[in-house]
């Protein structure tokens, strides 16, 4: 079994990829400072999966606790990097703790990677590298756009040091821009958990229906959309992960055309906020409390993914549908809060 480092690998996508990598034959290894996730994450990896993971709660600025990993587990196969802030909101009020995590991190994983000879490595990337659009669907190909938050800027900034990295040196790299994913395991034993008051839509939704929240604030139903508010492509966070697995065997089977790839991972399809409310009452039939505020700063109006790149050469396309995953992100949910109705 071939061991792959995950960094954030009891975040939420991060814990569902290395089910996902479990699940596919590999030996998942994670380090995750737990800023933003929780130790028992791994009891609820450990139970899908029947296999407890390596785990350091380490923190990737802190160059030598990275090497401290690459001297344990000296036979690693490849990277899966989601270590960072995530948050477009915060990211505008607090720019330098963004710049300092997003970026110091990675450059400290790349040494220590280079220096253990470990080249085969995903990069989680971004939809907000394309800041607003101009035009739709977003291919791979259209110019990436002044960033709107220092988070997209953040991974703009990444995919050039690593684009950069990868031009002269044996590092072999895909960037996976994803959209926004949503959902939880079936089982509803992992799912999204934020810490503090949720930053993105689904969470809110399920907090909210679940008691947690008065009400459900709506950022903006002004946007030039047919219903007003920002459009998303919504993505089951199990096809996302089930991309990652996908990427590392290119990688690791050698079937990547250049040293530094770059593939959209969405549906393809863009559903406003409000579609997003409305199917959610439609799936679970919980009355949802919402009120419309005012936009937030660094949010773009609408973006959704051209697949066909990762469709054609990564063999891969969404498979779950976005009912599906509000249905799981209420489980989870209900679960979490022992909600039994």
């Amino acid at each position: 079994m071939k061991e792959i480092l995950v960094t954030g690998g009891l975040g939420y996508i991060g814990s569902h990829t290395v089910v996902a990598l479990a699940e596919a034959g590999f030996r998942p290894v994670i380090i995750d400072d737990l800023s933003n996730s929780r130790r028992e994450v791994l009891d609820g990896i450990a139970q899908i999966t029947g296999f407890r993971p390596a785990f350091y709660a380490y923190d990737l600025r802190r160059r030598h606790q990275v090497k401290e990993v690459f001297e344990a587990h000296p036979d690693l196969a490849g990277i899966i990097h989601f270590a960072a802030s995530k948050y477009v909101g915060e990211s505008v009020e607090k720019p330098l703790l963004y710049y300092e995590n997003n970026i110091c991190s990675l450059l400290n994983l790349l040494n220590e990677a280079l220096a253990a000879g470990v080249h085969p490595f995903i990069f989680s990337s971004s939809c907000t590298v394309y800041g607003e659009p101009e035009q739709l669907p977003v291919t791979e190909d259209m110019p990436v756009q002044p960033a709107t938050s220092p988070y997209g800027n953040t991974k703009q900034i990444d995919e050039e040091i690593l684009r950069d990295t990868a031009a002269v040196e044996p590092l072999r790299v895909i960037a996976l821009r994803y959209f926004n994913p949503i959902g939880a395991h079936p089982s509803a034993l992992i799912g999204e958990l934020p810490v503090g008051v949720p930053q993105n839509l689904v969470p809110f939704i399920t907090q909210t229906a679940a008691g947690l929240r008065d009400e459900l604030k709506i950022f903006g139903n002004d946007y030039p959309t047919p219903d007003g508010t920002a459009i998303r492509d919504y993505i089951h966070v199990m096809d996302l992960a089930e991309a990652h697995v996908t990427a590392l065997n290119r990688l690791l089977e050698g079937r990547n055309k250049e040293n530094f790839e770059v593939f959209n991972i969405g549906t393809g399809k863009g559903s406003s906020v409000m579609e997003v409310v409305k199917t959610f009452i439609e799936e679970t039939g919980v009355d949802l409390p919402y009120r419309i505020t005012g936009r937030r700063p660094g949010d773009v109006t609408a973006v959704w993914a051209d697949t066909t790149r990762a469709r054609k050469e990564l063999g891969w396309t969404a498979r779950r549908t976005m009912a599906q995953a509000l249905r799981d992100a209420w489980q989870w949910e209900k679960k979490v809060r022992n909600i039994e109705k």
